[in-house]
């Protein structure tokens, strides 16, 4: 095993200190475990090089989620603004705070990946569905 040294900033530190004491394990396995999991992540990278504006992000259920690189905003909600609110590219670039070039590469990244992102929407909507309902 190969040595590094890390400086951390305090409060990083702090936070990293009790996440692992509540894992029950030392700041240097904590450590370990989290930048390993970053790696494995970015080696097991879902990217379509096609789209570079588009990334994806591990949701709270751990199912990938299309996003926009550097934001939080979901592919589908840009998708929803265009198809169903029937805003134009440059709106949808306003309202969101995104340039014109990041929202003609998610709307094309929809046409490219549409029955995965369809499928992800369907399921949400009948989450919703069947939460309303219980």
């Amino acid at each position: 095993m190969a040595r590094y040294p890390l400086n951390l900033p305090l409060q990083l530190k702090q936070e990293s200190e009790k996440w692992a004491a509540a894992q029950g394990v030392s700041l240097n396995q904590f450590v370990m475990w989290a930048v390993s999991e970053k790696v494995g992540m970015l080696n097991a990278s879902l990217d379509d090089p096609q789209h570079p504006h588009v990334t994806y992000r591990r949701g709270a259920s751990g199912v990938p989620v299309a996003v926009v690189r550097g934001t939080g905003i979901r592919v589908q909600t840009l998708v929803i603004a265009a198809q169903q609110w029937e805003m134009s590219e440059q709106e949808i670039a306003r309202d969101y705070d995104l340039t014109l070039a990041q929202v003609r590469d998610a709307l094309a990244f929809y046409r490219d990946h549409q029955a995965e992102l369809d499928a992800q929407m369907a399921a949400e909507q009948k989450l919703a569905a069947d939460h309303v309902r219980a």
